[in-house]
């Protein structure tokens, strides 16, 4: 079994740049306090260290 990730999004993306908000659809997520079980790889690593104002590693399983 993969080792995959929850993510939560704890920020909002108004008044913030557009690749910011297109790394957060990108992520699955698109409202307040929403979360996204998500599969461990480099690129989604990336995509969280990319806005970790706007997002929150709830859980790591696997």
């Amino acid at each position: 079994m993969a080792k995959t990730i929850v993510v939560k999004q704890i920020g909002s993306p108004i008044r913030r740049p557009q690749d910011q908000r297109a790394t957060l659809v990108g992520l699955g997520l698109n409202k307040m306090h929403k979360t996204r079980e998500l599969e461990d790889t480099p690129a989604v690593r990336g995509m969280i260290n990319k806005i970790p104002h706007l997002v929150e590693i709830v859980e790591e399983r696997g």
